[in-house]
């Protein structure tokens, strides 16, 4: 489907409500509901979710609730024609994941910190009990995750490297796998990935079509619900054959996968990596410029594979630099 049959076919569901302004407790209960369901507000008095049987008897719960304590509310299920685009309102959705994923993000690399510092049993025992935690916070965000925000992709690869850590006698099914693949195994193959490309997803399809095979087809698919068909590689995506691992973005377990030790290639991979993940790990100074650029393609064109070919050149003109850097 393209960018524009998917503009044209997103159906919305709004709550349009009016609270009474007694008591108190009641507007922050509603908010409370309206957060766990996932809905956005578009105007502080409505909120949207996309259209869908689900959904659609989430937000009849919450007018029940309005209706029972006093307040007007009203579903309806609509197209945006003007003034705010399904681009728009998605990205408003990914943006309210994302946020709360950053939070357990900070948790988990918290807790590394600690478990590095201290090292104990008893440290490990308690990590424990908090991934449970963060893993049932996970699954809720997971469950109004509609369009398949990135930062869900960090906190798996943070968590998974955590569990391997404090669990003994356990291996982690997602390590960092050094045992590199050639390169010709990788050609003539589909790759897949998430619509709306930034940073990891492009910097991994120049790779793959750079040095892996420069006639790889690329297909862009919806974030949740794409079961994969056989023969096709999914990168940068949740239980993808290439994905983050760890707490590496998925263009690094892209050359450590396909066994590419280029020096250039590992400098552009640590810029991904700080504006993928946004830790400052690597701490380059060519990061904020091209976060920058890539941000300002992205903005400006809404089909991904116009993102990936005006941002080849940057890549490539990077890789040239990093070349002759090294020389």
């Amino acid at each position: 489907m393209s960018e524009g049959e998917l503009e044209t076919d997103q159906r919305w569901l709004f709550l349009i409500h009016q609270l009474p302004t007694k008591p108190a407790y009641f507007r922050v209960k509603i908010w409370r509901r309206l957060q766990g369901i996932g809905a956005i507000a578009i105007k502080s008095t409505v909120y949207a979710l996309p259209a869908n049987a689900e959904t659609q008897e989430d937000f009849e719960w919450v007018l029940k609730e309005i209706v029972d304590g006093g307040g007007e509310a009203v579903v309806c299920e609509a197209r945006l024609i003007d003034g705010l685009s399904d681009a728009q309102v998605r990205a408003l959705f990914d943006t309210a994941r994302d946020a709360d994923f950053a939070e357990i993000a900070k948790e988990a690399r918290d807790l590394a910190a600690e478990l590095d510092t201290k090292p104990t049993a008893e440290n490990r025992a308690d990590a424990r009990s908090q991934l449970v935690r963060m893993r049932k916070r996970l699954a809720e965000l997971v469950a109004i995750d509609f369009f398949g925000a990135t930062g869900r992709l960090t906190v798996e690869g943070l968590l998974a490297n955590l569990e391997a850590r404090v669990t003994e006698d356990e291996v982690m099914s997602k390590v960092p796998s050094e045992a590199a693949e050639p390169i010709a195994e990788f050609k003539g193959r589909i790759w897949v990935t998430r619509r709306g490309v930034h940073v990891d997803r492009i910097a991994c399809s120049w790779l793959i079509r750079r040095f892996i095979d420069p006639d790889a087809i690329i297909r862009f698919v919806p974030g949740k619900g794409y079961v994969p068909k056989p023969g096709e590689i999914r990168f940068d995506m949740f239980e993808g054959e290439i994905t983050h691992e760890g707490d590496r973005c998925s263009f690094e377990v892209l050359l450590i996968r396909t066994g590419m030790t280029d020096p250039a290639l590992q400098a552009i991979a640590e810029i991904v990596h700080d504006i993928d993940l946004k830790d400052g790990k690597f701490g380059r100074e060519e990061t904020t410029g091209i976060a920058s650029l890539i941000a300002g393609i992205v903005m400006t064109n809404a089909d991904d594979e116009k993102r990936i070919g005006q941002s080849a050149s940057i890549f490539d003109n990077l890789y040239q630099y990093f070349r002759q850097q090294r020389g």
